[in-house]
């Protein structure tokens, strides 16, 4: 799966563009607050067609313009789909409304344009995963797995319903209203809790290879924190049944996937509270690898990869460690390795081994590749 084209009007600070993307992927650089970034949220944007720092769309929309309009050609070699696959979003502000398209066909939801192209980001406020509160690594979860098989979207959207639902009943003190969601929550539930045991399952031993390859020394492990029998729907009324009179003091649901958690482990103590910075940013980055896995085998071609002055707080072995990790063709698979998009302030940041165009980006406008023509007007 390549991008070989992005063309883009009002989106953040950036300039109208239309930009040529070479096959390896390119080096965007430039100074803070010129646009890095925002490139790679542009780059992002047709995967999950919504902002990856989790921004609203009017956010989104470069100031005083009246929307944003974003196309992408990608090429692909799975079978069965067309070779060139056209994706394309526009929002008007004034509405606040949004299409998606694919192929030229317009969606009737947004899910349906999902799969058309697949990315994975890493952001230095991805450490979040490793340090930060319980619902950073649900939402990492369901992004990938949402992602990677249709089935867990719908179970998601479904859970979601029913426990929104179910706790609105709570909050209106009517338990018996709350209990009517108590099938659907478990059903959809259950599929929820199964895909992520079979994911962290399938993920660790990849996880703790990731960071041994990266350069940290000492052992890493990944689990899945949460009630086991959840994974069954037949688990779930003893569940509830405990939870009842803490439920409905609280108005709310207790027991879920919505309340579960990674467990991300450095020797026996919790990588949050024993890693150093580079530690815990070796641990994000993968995690980040696990997901690029986990999206080329559920599609049967390896994902771009979008990073975010990912060298920075890593030691200059672990730079030319993942140097090479992201250079290299994807370990046990018959395809290249994945097209590379990434950022920094400076080229000479970069390690030696990396050998992509490189391009610059100056007040929201993009130069290059060096030495070439201007590609943005």
């Amino acid at each position: 799966m390549r991008a070989e084209r992005i063309v883009a009007r009002g989106f953040r600070n950036l300039a109208d563009l239309d930009l040529v993307l070479p096959q390896a992927g390119a080096a965007f650089l430039g100074r803070n607050g010129q646009g890095k970034t925002n490139l790679l949220e542009l780059l992002y944007y047709p995967v999950l067609f919504r902002s990856l720092r989790g921004c609203r769309d009017t956010e989104v929309a470069r100031h005083g313009d009246g929307g944003f309009q974003l196309s992408m050609s990608v090429r692909t070699t799975k079978p069965g789909r067309p070779e060139i696959t056209s994706v394309a979003a526009e929002f008007q502000t004034p509405e606040k409304k949004k299409t998606a398209t694919v192929d030229g066909v317009r969606v009737e939801r947004m899910s349906d344009a999902i799969g058309g192209w697949l990315a994975v980001a890493f952001l230095p406020t991805d450490l979040k995963l490793v340090h930060g509160a319980g619902v950073e690594r649900r939402s990492y979860l369901d992004r990938v797995l949402a992602l990677a098989h249709r089935g867990y979207l719908v179970a998601l959207a479904r859970y979601r319903r029913a426990l929104a639902q179910r706790n609105a009943a709570l909050r209106q003190q009517q338990p018996l209203l709350a209990a009517a969601f108590d099938d659907g929550l478990a059903v959809a539930g259950a599929e929820l809790v199964r895909r992520r045991q079979s994911w962290v399952r399938e993920s660790a031993d990849r996880f703790a290879e990731e960071c041994d390859g990266l350069g940290e020394s000492t052992p890493t492990a990944i689990r899945y924190q949460g009630d086991d029998t959840l994974g069954e729907p037949e688990g779930w009324g003893n569940a509830l049944r405990r939870a009842a009179s803490r439920d409905q003091a609280l108005g709310m649901t207790t027991v879920g996937p919505h309340r579960h958690d990674l467990d991300l482990r450095l020797g026996k103590r919790r990588f949050r509270e024993a890693g150093s910075t580079g530690q815990q940013r070796t641990a994000a980055i993968a995690l980040k690898l696990c997901e690029l896995a986990t999206l080329a085998s559920a599609s049967g071609s390896a994902p771009a990869l979008l990073l975010d002055d990912v060298f920075a707080e890593l030691d200059e072995d672990r730079q030319e460690r993942l140097a090479a990790r992201l250079t290299a063709s994807r370990a046990g698979m018959d395809r290249a390795a994945s097209q590379t998009f990434l950022t920094s302030p400076r080229g000479d940041e970069l390690p030696g081994v990396f050998p992509l165009d490189r391009f610059t980006i100056e007040a929201g406008t993009v130069y290059g590749p060096v030495g070439a023509r201007e590609l943005v007007a």
